[in-house]
């Protein structure tokens, strides 16, 4: 009888270990969007010097386990981004996303498609908020704040710049990379 009260409690613990929180963040393990169900892929901390900025997680269609198969892979992704650092002004995120697309794909840095992208973004971000950026497998993007619509646009060459930043070559943060192909 005892054997069987452990094992169930070992069940029960198991269980509650699969739920997953960082930073207090509760990462959600699938997301619906635009009615289709996509799978966490993964998550980890952004981190800017010492100060942690935000949770990201990569939700997508498929299991996608390094950079250059989920660049790419052509379905649907998501990437989330939960504030937990008190602010961050919206100057210091349009350089961060600036700086990005500089280092990951030079060639559209300064195009029409990203001044649009980069005018989504009106807001400061602060601890609480939740940004959601679509990449849509037939290049539409779009930007979400605390489920708010920011704006939508549609590129192919755009929506995997912005993927780029997370997992590409030179990625914003290895960790964080790491941390969204599952590692």
């Amino acid at each position: 009888m005892r054997v069987l009260l452990v094992l169930i409690l070992v069940l029960v613990v198991a269980g509650t270990a699969a739920a997953k929180d960082i930073e207090g963040v509760k990462i959600e393990p699938q997301v619906a969007v635009n009615s289709e169900t996509l799978q966490l892929n993964g998550s980890g901390i952004r981190k800017k010097f010492f100060f942690k900025v935000y949770v990201g997680s990569l939700y997508s269609a498929k299991r996608l386990t390094s950079g250059s198969e989920a660049l790419r892979d052509t379905g649907d992704k998501l990437i989330r981004m939960n504030f937990v650092i008190a602010k961050v002004e919206k100057e210091k995120i349009i350089e961060a996303f600036q700086e990005g697309f500089r280092n990951n794909t030079p060639e559209l840095a300064d195009s029409a498609e990203v001044k649009k992208f980069l005018s989504l973004i009106t807001d400061d971000f602060k601890r609480g908020d939740q940004v959601d950026l679509f990449l849509g497998g037939d290049g539409t993007v779009t930007g979400k704040l605390n489920g708010k619509h920011l704006g939508t646009l549609v590129s192919r060459p755009l929506a995997t710049a912005i993927l780029a930043i997370y997992v590409g070559e030179h990625p914003a943060d290895a960790s964080l990379k790491k941390g969204m192909l599952g590692k």
